[in-house]
């Protein structure tokens, strides 16, 4: 009996001390009393009563308060209450706003050469750019308290105004025969007689120089220009101007990067285009031939678009003769274009050199003064064992039409020879016409190299460098321009160049150079 008590009162003491244990481990419950607690929110404060042990949360709920997301409230909403407890609630609201805001142009003044010292002229009009920002705004009980940029959209760029300045140089004038034009700063310009007599044909600023081609008698100018569409959608438009100061006209024609020229004895001209693509080079080339007059506007396709054979995709480029013959090139060869059968007469196959990036080369071409020649850069076989599209080596060849027989003319010229032929000379003179090529200063590394003006007879022979000096830069790759005619005093034909952005003449005689302007602006010129 005694054991029984005992193991009773054990477990009495255990079941009191679980229950005690538990009971102060439970969280506050609600009892049958109430607290006044003071809710402040949306500009109004008030006192409520609610039961005790109540929390934040519940004490809005009973106020009829609604709390969203955003919302922030102290003391927290888990928090228990007591008492004459305060509860703050602040609303917050973020809004996103859009407004446009003017992009103000910028003001760029351009000296030039051509211009008188101290003359300015309006190259091109600024106007004002404008852009859509959106702004995100933060409230706190309406009242703003942060406000950022969250996203930015140009809808149109702000056009430059471009103000150019006279800065004529001192540079003595010359004596020219001809018309010489020359792109500047996007301008195009006309010299004519006299180096000292310069005229603007083109002030528009936006010249690409992809194409600056003036016909045979001097009196057009055409020219590309920037378009102002995503490149993708358009790269550039065909213009054309009058050299007597008229104002230049559109000719409706767009995307052409590699060939446009004047067919010899028209005022028409030959062209061709590529699609824009977004990814690299930025076109797909047509590979086609179109021919436009600038008198009436007629066209007419003279090829089909076609896939231009090896690395057709960069494009292909042509040349015409004197008497009007037309000459094609393509990375893997060159060849004759039938005009009236349209099509292509291959002549010879060129080893493609692989440039192993997103370019493709082309070889350079220039017809003969006597129009049965052509002359033409070659790539050369490799000199060790690396594959013959690898190959660092360039020659300049030509074909002789009359037999079709191909002669070596100069070797490790480069791939940007760029051969250029005089005009045809009186045949009572020792030489006929004479050719001007590029020398790469590092023929194994052309692509890279600067270059020295050479000039040579028609075969080769009486090779001399003329410009620059040998302890000079080189130049840069280019097509160089002959002059129509001699001018009397002169031991052989000017040729123009362009060194370190300056035009410069040289005599192919006796390799006397010339500045003409001198504020580093020149990318492109032509000479008839």
């Amino acid at each position: 009996m005694q054991r029984f008590h005992q193991r009773f009162s054990h477990l009495f003491f255990s079941v009191f001390l679980a229950a005690a244990l538990l009971v102060s481990c439970r969280s506050p419950q609600v009892t049958g009393a109430d607290i006044t607690v003071s809710i402040t929110a949306d500009g109004e404060a008030r006192d409520i009563t609610v039961p005790a042990g109540s929390t934040v949360s519940q004490a809005l709920e009973t106020a009829g308060v609604t709390v969203e997301t955003q919302d922030r409230v102290n003391p927290p909403p888990y928090t228990v209450l007591g008492d004459g407890n305060s509860v703050t609630l602040t609303r917050v609201e973020e809004v996103f706003e859009t407004e446009q805001q003017i992009i103000p142009f910028e003001r760029q003044v351009v000296r030039n050469e051509s211009l008188p010292e101290g003359e300015t002229r309006l190259v091109q009009s600024g106007v004002n750019g404008l852009e859509e920002l959106t702004y995100r705004r933060v409230l706190e009980d309406d009242v703003e308290i942060s406000k950022s940029v969250v996203k930015s959209v140009i809808l149109q760029e702000a056009i430059p105004e471009i103000m150019m300045v006279g800065a004529q140089s001192s540079f003595a004038p010359l004596p020219i025969p001809g018309r010489l034009v020359y792109l500047a700063g996007g301008n195009a310009w006309s010299i004519d007689t006299s180096t000292a007599n310069r005229t603007a044909l083109v002030t528009t600023g936006d010249l690409d120089g992809r194409i600056f081609e003036l016909s045979p008698n001097g009196n057009y100018l055409i020219f590309t220009r920037k378009s102002t569409k995503p490149a993708d959608q358009e790269i550039n438009t065909l213009w054309a101007v009058r050299t007597d100061g008229s104002k230049p006209f559109a000719t409706g024609i767009a995307n052409v990067v590699h060939f446009a020229d004047w067919i010899p004895g028209t005022n028409s001209i030959a062209y061709s285009t590529v699609e824009p693509r977004s990814t690299a080079p930025g076109w797909q080339a047509n590979n086609d031939l179109h021919r436009y007059s600038v008198t009436t506007g007629a066209r007419a396709r003279v090829l089909d678009a076609s896939s231009g054979g090896v690395y057709g995709w960069w494009g292909m480029t042509f040349a015409f003769s004197a008497v009007g013959r037309l000459a094609y090139a393509r990375p893997d060869g060159i060849g004759l274009v039938d005009l009236d059968g349209k099509y292509l007469k291959p002549l010879l196959s060129i080893t493609p050199f692989n440039t192993h990036s997103d370019w493709a080369w082309l070889p350079s071409l220039a017809w003969g003064a006597d129009g049965n020649t052509l002359y033409f850069i070659s790539h050369a076989p490799p000199p060790s064992l690396v594959s013959e599209e690898d190959s660092p080596f360039f020659d300049i060849n030509a074909v002789l039409l009359e037999n079709n027989t191909t002669i070596p003319i100069a070797q490790q010229t480069g791939m940007f020879a760029y051969p250029s032929v005089s005009s045809l000379q009186s045949s009572t003179r020792e030489r006929p016409y004479q050719v001007a090529y590029l020398q790469a200063i590092f023929p194994e590394q052309s692509e890279t190299s600067r270059y020295r003006v050479v000039v040579m007879d028609r075969d080769g022979s009486n090779r001399r460098t003329l410009f620059p000096a040998n302890d000079a830069p080189g130049l840069e790759p280019q097509t160089l321009a002959w002059a129509p005619d001699v001018i009397e005093g002169q031991s052989g034909d000017f040729l123009a160049l362009v060194y370190q952005g300056k035009l410069w003449l040289v005599d192919s005689g006796n390799g006397q150079a010339y500045q003409v302007t001198g504020d580093g602006l020149v990318t492109r010129i032509d000479w008839k």
